[in-house]
């Protein structure tokens, strides 16, 4: 795949990100994992803090630190993030308010499709440790999710604050940044203040978020790197939890409910949504293994003698 190309599909996947991160029960951290960018997002995100905290103390190696995030990757993905963002808090928090039900039908078959990439990460071969540490995962987020709607003031030091803690959930999948701003009774007031462009709600909104990520990114370097599996699976157990936030059929308090209306439109916007996935997961898949295929593939005799050709 050429460069452009390559680029391109960055663009697409932080789109796809950003859409996620507006649904409130989808995790950004979900998609990341689907469309293979998890793991470098977190590596770069880890270098980049490196680098901006020895800017003063090191400045040798914050350029090292600089060098090795990885900007081809980032910037595309930025650029896709940020206005999908926005045009979907503006477009489908109101259609998550009008329509409940057949919405969340279709997010709780899209997030349990995206079960189908850490499990596939870490293979056939579970130790006991690994799952236990998913259900682990799974109960606390589960139980989280389940927690009362808490309705706050929102100050700007309260936005501040939730802006770090909800920020967690762009790194970690099954866990949805929207979602705990709902949890916290802010996602209504900051939807609502991107669409009035309120400059002073939505720049200490960034510089929280900005705080909350520099602070949680380094830890989950370190773990992707030392403890990959173990991680992963944690993971996989906070994906799995997760699916209690988009059961189609809830009341105000989060009780979940037995079926009740709706139910057959229900059924197919969830299996619209895990195929939806699955093309996408299918579509990555290909696209590494030809990767894969072509760094294997040796240089032609004509193509080695003429590397500037």
């Amino acid at each position: 795949m050429s460069h452009s190309r390559t680029r391109l599909a960055n663009v697409v996947r932080g789109g796809l990100i950003g859409i996620a991160e507006a649904i409130p029960g989808v995790s950004g951290g979900t998609v990341a994992l689907v469309t293979g960018v998890y793991e470098t997002i977190i590596t770069s995100a880890g270098h980049l803090v490196s680098a901006i905290r020895a800017v003063v103390t090191d400045r040798a190696r914050a350029r090292e630190q600089f060098r090795q995030v990885r900007w081809d990757v980032l910037i595309p993905l930025a650029l896709g993030m940020v206005p999908a963002l926005i045009v979907a808090l503006l477009i489908i928090g109101p259609a998550v308010e009008e329509h409940p039900v057949p919405m969340r039908a279709l997010f709780l078959g899209m997030v349990a499709a995206a079960l189908v990439v850490p499990v596939s990460m870490l293979g056939t071969r579970w130790r006991l440790r690994e799952v236990v540490a998913a259900a682990l995962g799974a109960v606390a987020v589960f139980l989280l999710i389940g927690t009362p709607v808490v309705e706050l003031e929102p100050a700007l030091p309260v936005v501040f604050a939730a802006a770090a803690f909800a920020v967690c959930a762009l790194v970690l999948p099954g866990v949805s940044g929207s979602f705990l701003l709902l949890a916290l009774g802010l996602y209504v007031p900051t939807t609502q203040a991107i669409r009035d462009v309120d400059l002073a709600y939505i720049g200490v909104f960034v510089l929280g978020a900005v705080l909350g990520l520099a602070l949680i990114v380094r830890g989950l370097q370190w773990l992707l790197e030392y403890r990959h599996r173990i991680t992963l699976a944690v993971m996989t157990g906070m994906v799995l939890g997760a699916l209690r936030a988009l059961w189609p059929w809830q009341n105000e308090d989060r009780d979940l409910l037995a079926p009740d209306g709706q139910v057959g439109l229900s059924v197919v916007l969830c299996l619209l949504g895990a195929a939806l996935v699955l093309t996408v997961y299918v579509i990555e898949r290909r696209i590494q293994g030809r990767r894969s295929r072509t760094a294997d593939t040796p240089a032609s005799p004509d193509r080695a003698a003429a590397p500037g050709r």
